[in-house]
């Protein structure tokens, strides 16, 4: 895991582009806790990178535990959370062809369209991710004028080739964050504090400069219009197997779209609960699908790959999400009957 700085909108001008031990209630939002010197860098950051493998066991292990009662293991640092729903935009930056298979082909003008036009895998899931119960564990974290709740809105896409990366170009954060505010721009969407605008990048494409050896994904905010935007890289984990992939079967025999649902996941439960990256973290920085990368929890046989839960009708290989219920723990989901292991 690691927070870095990010771009804001003066950059963008440049670029000419005006385990749980119990089942009761989310512990409510505390006090900002007191940080020793080397743990200040994780506060005021603009993004956070999901592991990839070989760093996930670090993120497991720090886990630092305070005294007093109510300790779930992740603490409240004063921010925001996405308390009246989260939204999507889903933005398709390729040069000629779908990214994923069904889904959207780029245009140069930008190709918009509703999120239930998605054909893909990745749009079945925005489409279907809100109402299940592996959301529900990010309804346990809450702000002080209210908790996540159990809603995720694919709000549409935005389908573009225009200045698209190939090959294994590298794609700066400055790109990243032009690209989101062209979509929001030229495909017409809301510059709304809480649309999370997902930017997908096909093959090998470097989104960010460190995809497959420093991160998998990663989520952050910036400036725009005076409002805050918040986005996410979303590079095509299948890319890079060992590093961002579990190595199994793909449940939907979609290898493409179904390692990088995993990373999207992670990517969209940081977002709802720590969109600013000052609301909900450890003591070392880690969020909540941080403290769980990697790991599953009960898996079964899809009938053509490995999963562990289905949304919607169909089975996925997600990974587990930290929930904020007693002393904390990484399940598949949250129900009327409790946590999901």
């Amino acid at each position: 895991m690691t927070r870095v700085r990010l771009f804001t909108a003066a950059s963008l001008a440049a670029l000419g582009i005006a385990a749980c031990s119990g089942t009761d209630s989310a512990t409510d939002p505390q006090a900002v806790p007191s940080y020793s010197q080397d743990e200040q860098g994780y506060l005021g950051a603009h993004v956070h990178k999901m592991p990839i493998k070989s760093q996930a066991q670090e993120a497991h292990a720090a886990k630092p535990v305070r005294g007093g009662s109510g300790n779930t293991g992740i603490y409240y640092n004063g921010g925001r959370v996405l308390s009246t729903g989260t939204r999507v935009v889903a933005i398709y930056w390729s040069q000629s062809s779908a990214i994923y298979a069904g889904g959207p082909t780029p245009t140069s003008a930008g190709a918009t369209g509703a999120g239930g036009s998605d054909g893909s895998l990745i749009g079945y899931f925005l489409q279907n991710f809100g109402a299940s119960s592996y959301f529900n564990i990010n309804t346990t974290y809450t702000d002080r004028s209210g908790a996540v709740p159990l809603s995720v809105a694919y709000l549409g896409y935005f389908a573009d080739n225009t200045g698209a990366p190939t090959g294994t170009q590298n794609v700066t954060d400055a790109q990243i964050q032009a690209e989101v505010v062209r979509a929001i721009t030229v495909g017409k969407y809301s510059n709304d504090q809480n649309t999370i605008y997902v930017v997908f990048t096909e093959g090998t494409v470097n989104l960010g400069g460190g995809f497959g050896t420093q991160y998998c994904a990663y989520h952050g905010h910036f400036s725009y219009g005076g409002k805050d935007v918040l986005f996410a890289a979303q590079p095509y984990t299948n890319a890079y197997p060992s590093s961002c992939t579990n190595g199994t079967a793909s449940p939907n025999g979609d290898p493409g779209a179904d390692a990088t649902i995993n990373t999207l996941a992670h990517e969209i439960e940081e977002a709802a609960t720590d969109p600013d990256l000052n609301a909900w973290f450890d003591r070392r920085g880690y969020e909540n699908a941080d403290k769980c990368a990697w790991t599953w929890g009960t898996t079964y046989n899809s009938g053509g790959g490995v999963a562990n839960m289905k949304i919607g009708a169909k089975d996925f290989l997600i990974q587990r999400n930290w929930i904020n219920l007693g002393s904390g723990g990484c399940y598949r989901g949250l129900d009327s009957t409790g946590p999901i292991a």
